[in-house]
């Protein structure tokens, strides 16, 4: 949990893993004591916008459960539709069964999950996939863990499009999009990482920035990721670091 804590925002979030952590433990507790222990769905939906840390703390929790006996190993198994739904009748079943053997042990973490079920064409074979997953989480449920992540209004679409789905899925896990000063303090905790000196004045114009497109009502996150990832480079440094290197005019 040390890990999970040490991240930048997500109150809410750290309270719910808290919460379904503390559950486990009184769990196991009843169970040593051989006391009575209803049935518990782990399988969990993170809803909320890109960039909002939902795949890194899907990673951290399958570490936390492995830990705690949950899991056997703890690993994470990120896919989305594509790597799930076939091109032809009998190929996504065989993908998505390749997919759970991969996660055995784990979590396997399943982004966009909605788009699985957007197409309801003759020749889409997203149900298929949907039907051979709740199989596998049925045959599986002692050491498999299965996320399903995207946007709130789209999950909850694609939760209703398949009783399975609903009645496997019931705990929610929401991320809200991160203000601005988390924003600053994400951003400056990888300007201050090697290979760049520039955190203080980038951290400054992150402000900036973030600020200004909060008021504004655009997208923050990529605005202010953009420099992070510049500033990662090695060559961004030594360009930043030598004032008679001549630059060019910025293209409109």
């Amino acid at each position: 949990m040390a890990e999970l804590d040490s991240l930048v925002g997500l109150t809410e979030v750290k309270k719910d893993v808290s919460s379904l952590v503390n559950l486990l433990q009184i769990r196991k507790i009843r169970e040593e004591r051989g006391l009575t222990v209803m049935p518990m769905s782990l399988h969990l939906v993170f809803s909320g916008n890109p960039g909002t840390g939902k795949t890194t703390v899907a990673r951290l929790l399958a570490k936390i459960y492995q830990r705690m006996g949950v899991l056997s190993k703890g690993h994470l198994v990120e896919v989305d539709r594509s790597g799930m739904v076939g091109g032809y009748v009998g190929q996504t079943a065989i993908k998505v069964q390749e997919l759970l053997e991969r996660a055995m042990g784990g979590i396997l973490f399943i982004d966009e999950a909605y788009a699985l079920t957007a197409n309801k064409g003759p020749t889409d074979f997203g149900q298929e996939a949907v039907d051979t997953l709740l199989k596998g989480m049925e045959d599986h449920r002692d050491d498999l863990i299965v996320i399903v992540a995207g946007y709130p209004d789209l999950m909850e679409e694609f939760l209703d499009s398949n009783p399975g789905l609903r009645s496997r899925f019931n705990k929610f896990i929401y991320f809200s999009d991160y203000v601005p000063e988390e924003l600053v303090a994400i951003f400056k905790g990888t300007c201050e990482r090697p290979a760049t000196n520039a955190a203080r004045t980038a951290a400054s114009t992150c402000w900036i920035i973030s600020r200004n497109a909060m008021r504004s009502g655009t997208g923050i996150l990529p605005m202010a990721a953009r420099p992070a990832i510049s500033l990662k480079r090695p060559s961004c440094a030594r360009r930043t670091a030598s004032p008679d290197r001549k630059t060019s005019p910025m293209r409109s």
